[in-house]
């Protein structure tokens, strides 16, 4: 703080040489009416063009007292005493008075504490005063956590025009369209002699087609509300025939009453050896978007094409880690971000990794064993985005590569893979805390080439490679008992593929079967305990890197079109 702006601010509070009073509601402020000019237009404008110069009081009766001695201490002294309880009404002094630092103060602080109780607020507020990206960030907020904020009190405060805004919108996160149905309803029972009318308007925008058909027909087709209105009549009558007619699956999807929102999460499959026969490696990404079942071609302009490298999703970047390019076993990383559609260099590896394991805890970038072209590796390392340097960590128990790792409460599991001599069984878990890997009781069965993934409270060791057989065989770890379980087999073999849990499925993403690379896809549910193919990916690949990327608000860039615009989306493959 200069020592200027100290000065000025002990002779305000003593009321010395200060040649003005802001009086609010019969409180005074004395100030220096050259400080206040310096910081706010108004108060200039006031002091010198829409007062006399021999006046001395100057009434405000815009703003409460508190709000006007946060306004003047900032002018003094740069103080922001923004807070939780002040923020909103602090803005709106702000804008009247053109204290333009403190007012981007407020917004800094809007944005940065977001939250379920006062999205819709600030969602409001943005929008009366012309915030464009924090009203864009609000919105976007309310969309994804939707299911809450719908069952709050704020909600209930909307206009019809801004309700029509959030459920039209195909990025609205809702379980189905049953909570979007009652969210409305809800809504307009809150004051159903004025609200009862928008009916018409808003049941067009809820996804009715998909709705299951016992719910449609008792709760949307038979309510009162909906059967006195004519035009709701006909909607619920094109409804009724999207269900029957199953039109849903295929190219129902761009009707406005079936057409799936965007995920709230998108799968990813990276790279990958095409060839059989000989290594030749893709630099092709494709998405999985599980709302409508389809998977999207995503870009092939990667720096170089690369198999058994790692892939994670990590603060809005997709990043590829090592791997091999057809020549040789790779140390370099790159980011590809999800907003610009662009791909960066970062640091390098300490250590070239092909069939490497990859995770990321508590915002780090973990690379653990793989193959150098001389031995496999029981090294691992870390990687910090902040300071874009990898650190060397301890090291495992056993040499691993074509191996597979995961999270779970703090820790990071890596179960199976090749030691060079032999196909392990052996597992073991990481703590940060103590830089120590601690082995754990050894899975049933000897596993390369498999895939790892946290899942339901258990660590799921799933497919690989046995020693020249490709395998089906599923198995989960219990962290509490450290012991060992059969889960149901998958349907096709395969090892070197991609695994990935999403909306609360597990799924497996191409791989080798033992003669070929798949395409094939399947996803395991907990609750049948059954798995069930899904759609095939385009290409056919083994040694593929996947990755759930989430929270974006460019989602629809990465999804199957809403629309009937067919490009970049592989409809025509089979199931």
């Amino acid at each position: 703080m200069a020592h200027s702006s100290l000065v000025f601010n002990e002779l305000r509070l003593k009321e010395e040489l200060c040649d003005a009073v802001i009086r609010v509601q019969n409180e005074d402020f004395h100030i220096h009416r050259v400080i206040l000019s310096g910081y706010s237009e108004y108060f200039r404008s006031l002091f010198t063009r829409w007062s006399h110069p021999t006046d001395r009081v100057y009434e405000i009766l815009q703003v409460s007292p508190d709000i006007m001695r946060v306004i003047i201490e900032f002018a003094y002294v740069g103080s922001e005493e923004v807070n939780h309880q002040n923020v909103e009404e602090l803005y709106i002094a702000c804008d009247f008075f053109k204290v333009t630092g403190l007012m981007d103060a407020c917004l800094r602080f809007m944005g940065e504490h977001l939250s379920k109780e006062n999205c819709i607020d600030i969602w409001q507020l943005t929008e009366t005063f012309i915030c464009p990206t924090l009203n864009s960030d609000a919105f976007h907020f309310i969309v994804q956590h939707f299911t809450e904020v719908c069952a709050s009190s704020e909600f209930l405060k909307l206009s019809v025009q801004q309700l029509l805004k959030l459920i039209e919108t195909d990025q609205l996160l809702a379980k189905d369209e049953r909570t979007v149905f009652e969210a409305i309803l809800r809504w307009i029972d809150h004051s159903p002699e004025e609200r009862t009318t928008y009916i018409s308007r808003i049941l067009p925008n809820i996804r009715l087609a998909l709705m299951t058909p016992d719910y449609f027909m008792k709760k949307v087709r038979n309510n009162k509300m909906v059967m006195c209105n004519i035009e709701c009549q006909d909607t619920v009558k094109t409804a009724e025939t999207l269900l029957n007619d199953g039109i849903v699956s295929s190219l129902g999807i761009y009707h406005p009453l079936a057409r799936p929102r965007l995920p709230s999460s998108i799968l990813f499959a990276i790279g990958g050896w095409i060839r059989n026969d000989i290594a030749v490696a893709t630099n092709v990404i494709e998405a999985y978007d599980i709302c409508t079942d389809r998977w999207v071609y995503v870009t092939d302009t990667q720096d170089a094409p690369r198999s058994n490298q790692g892939a994670v999703f990590l603060n809005g970047s997709l990043y590829c880690v090592g791997g091999h390019d057809g020549v040789e076993p790779l140390s370099s990383v790159q980011r590809f971000d999800l907003t610009t559609h662009t791909w960066h260099q970062v640091a390098p590896m300490k250590t070239q990794r092909c069939c490497v394991s990859i995770t990321v805890l508590n915002g780090r970038i973990y690379a653990i064993g793989g193959y150098d072209i001389q031995s496999r590796l029981s090294t691992a390392e870390c990687y910090d985005p902040e300071t874009d340097q990898w650190m060397e960590i301890a090291p495992m128990h056993e040499r691993r590569s074509q191996v597979s790792c995961t999270t779970f409460q703090g820790k990071v599991y890596i179960c199976g893979g090749y030691s060079g001599k032999e196909y392990l069984s052996s597992a073991e878990y990481y703590s940060p805390e103590t830089n120590h890997w601690t082995l754990i009781a050894p899975m049933s069965t000897s596993r390369c080439g498999l895939g790892v993934v946290a899942f339901e409270e258990q660590i799921y060791a799933v497919g690989g490679n046995s020693g020249g057989t490709r395998l089906t065989s599923a198995e989960a770890y219990n962290p509490r008992t450290n012991c060992w379980h059969r889960v149901t087999s998958m349907q096709s073999p395969r090892s070197n593929f991609g695994i990935e849990v999403v909306d609360g499925r597990l799924f497996v993403i191409g791989g080798f079967n033992g003669f070929t690379n798949i395409s094939k896809v399947e996803s395991y549910d907990v609750n049948t305990g059954e798995w069930s193919e899904v759609r095939r990916m385009g290409i056919p690949r083994s040694g593929l890197s996947c990755c759930v990327v989430s929270g974006l608000t460019n989602m629809a860039d990465y999804a199957a079109p809403r629309d009937s615009c067919l490009s970049h989306t592989y409809l025509d493959l089979p199931v």
